[in-house]
């Protein structure tokens, strides 16, 4: 067993984040991690895959997967979605199931599947900015009469209250165990699905309400030039000739504002300059498409 620096055995777990969509559970990983791995947007079902960030330091290994939110399906990829998210309930150690004020039905729904487990499921009330202490205080209590949780823990992720007392709980309650991944691995994702990950998420940023979830981004060429430069090549796909439109916007505007926005956000997180060139394409009916889908990198596992 490694040994911290303290001499203490090194702790490690699998903590899977789940909920229904728009939950604020990639803003929860994101604020745990430290680091902006997962895409988040103001609109429902943002993720697609489950995602992996990772956590090390001197005593501890955790690794963290952010799921889709469990919704119902309504077409081939939407069940993808929710088949990754209740996989993630399995073979790990702890699970965070992350609601916010309102869709009591669906949360529910959600807590009878987990009714039973062996492990630790803490609750995470999030958006507490969102909602009054006496109200915030009933929700406390109704769920309370749901099941056991480990622990209920009000947070509002995205302004960063309360994530300190959610990591502190998932300390207390992981055991001894080995460093799954090397200590400066922070996610499993390849460059190329995170670069996709950045640019689709800077045109749901973008386009507002305007365009639906109907987009997917392909990386078509990632490489590093003899100047030290990332040359990246991706082609946004949407459903119908009138989206393909707005994305590109008047002369172009939208597209570059998108542009920019990802070649930033890339430049942080690989530490390097990169040239970005963004192209759109129109797939009718690519969410149903089991060809599509697997390009997408959305595939059932076996």
């Amino acid at each position: 067993m490694k040994k911290t620096k303290e001499g203490e055995a090194m702790k490690s777990g699998f903590v899977s984040i789940i909920g229904r969509p728009n939950a604020g559970k990639s803003t929860l990983l994101n604020a745990l991690n430290g680091e902006k791995l997962a895409v988040v947007s103001d609109k429902p079902q943002t993720t697609r895959n489950t995602i992996t960030g990772i956590l090390t330091d001197q005593n501890k290994q955790i690794v963290f997967l952010d799921t889709p939110g469990i919704h119902k399906p309504k077409n081939k990829l939407g069940e993808f979605m929710v088949k990754e998210a209740k996989e993630a309930m399995t073979a790990v150690d702890m699970v965070l199931l992350v609601v916010e004020p309102g869709h009591d039905h669906d949360n529910e729904n959600i807590i009878k599947s987990l009714q039973g487990v062996e492990i630790p499921v803490l609750l995470i009330l999030n958006k507490i900015d969102c909602i009054e202490k006496e109200k915030l205080l009933e929700m406390i209590d109704k769920y309370s009469k749901y099941m056991d949780f480990a622990e209920i823990i009000p947070i509002s992720a995205k302004y960063g209250d309360g994530v300190s007392l959610v990591m502190k709980a998932i300390e207390e309650r992981l055991s001894e165990g080995p460093m799954y991944f090397p200590g400066d691995m922070i996610t499993d994702q390849p460059e190329k699905q995170i670069a996709s990950e950045i640019v689709r998420e800077k045109a749901l940023w973008c386009l507002d309400k305007e365009v639906p979830h109907g987009i997917a981004v392909e990386i078509s060429s990632f490489k590093e030039n003899d100047r030290g430069i990332l040359e990246i090549g991706a082609t946004i796909y949407c459903e119908k000739n009138s989206h393909k439109g707005i994305i590109i916007g008047k002369n172009g505007a939208m597209l570059k504002k998108i542009g920019s926005l990802a070649r930033r956000d890339m430049e942080r997180f690989f530490a390097s300059k990169v040239f970005l060139e963004l192209w759109v394409k129109v797939k009718e009916g690519w969410r149903d498409s089991d060809f599509m889908l697997r390009n997408f990198g959305y595939e059932q596992k076996k």
